[in-house]
């Protein structure tokens, strides 16, 4: 079934804000998006409105659609609770021996893609395969009430990895060397190193806003 056109105008202009294409301050015309797209104003008037209740557009009679920054408060805010997340449902997750083969085989081969996509240079690849190897423990763990959290945060994580790893190659190349490191962590079941990892990983985000 075709995708409904507002739907798509939506999908379309959130990717644009949260991979970084455009950036905070920045201004969206509707009819440039409609353009892009190949459909009437219309829809593309109403996704905006919902990118403005999501706090990502800003839109007004006089400027139009604004793209709403990431304060360093916002920042702050999605690594604390990342952190308090991961933590909480790894330390469940590696209890009693650790997780079970098949989520340790499906962490084991996004770390080794994670090195194939390094290597290439492919941030946006690598920027999805960041957020799914954060989230497997969390899934692991079966704790309804943290993967809701988790999927609450998940475009402000994904905006937020973007503007972090686009630092440059060197941030990338250290995300991936922290991600091999908290596999190794979880191989050994050892939730404490784990979480000291998390934290050393989440105080060097810190340090570059």
């Amino acid at each position: 079934m075709q995708q409904p056109v507002a739907e798509r105008a939506y999908e379309h202009t959130k990717h644009l804000i949260l991979d970084g294409v455009v950036t905070g301050g920045q201004l969206l015309s509707e009819g440039a998006i409609a353009n892009d797209l190949g459909i009437s104003r219309t829809p593309v008037h109403e996704a905006f409105l919902r990118l403005e209740a999501e706090k990502l557009l800003a839109l007004s009679s006089r400027r139009g659609a604004a793209v709403v920054p990431m304060a360093p408060d916002e920042a702050r805010d999605v690594l604390e609770m990342r952190e308090a997340i991961e933590c909480s449902t790894a330390r469940r997750a590696l209890a009693g021996g650790g997780p079970r083969q098949e989520v340790l085989a499906e962490l084991r081969g996004n770390v080794s893609r994670q090195r194939e996509l390094a290597a290439r240079g492919e941030v946006e690849s690598f920027v999805d395969l960041d957020g799914d190897f954060h989230a497997g423990l969390i899934r692991a763990s079966r704790n309804v009430a943290a993967l809701h959290f988790h999927d609450l945060l998940r475009d402000r994580q994904h905006r937020l990895r973007w503007q972090l790893l686009q630092v440059g190659p060197a941030e990338i190349a250290m995300a991936l060397a922290d991600h091999e490191l908290m596999l190794a962590a979880i191989e050994q079941g050892d939730a404490d190193e784990f979480c000291r990892l998390v934290g050393v990983h989440v105080r060097r985000h810190r340090g570059i806003l």
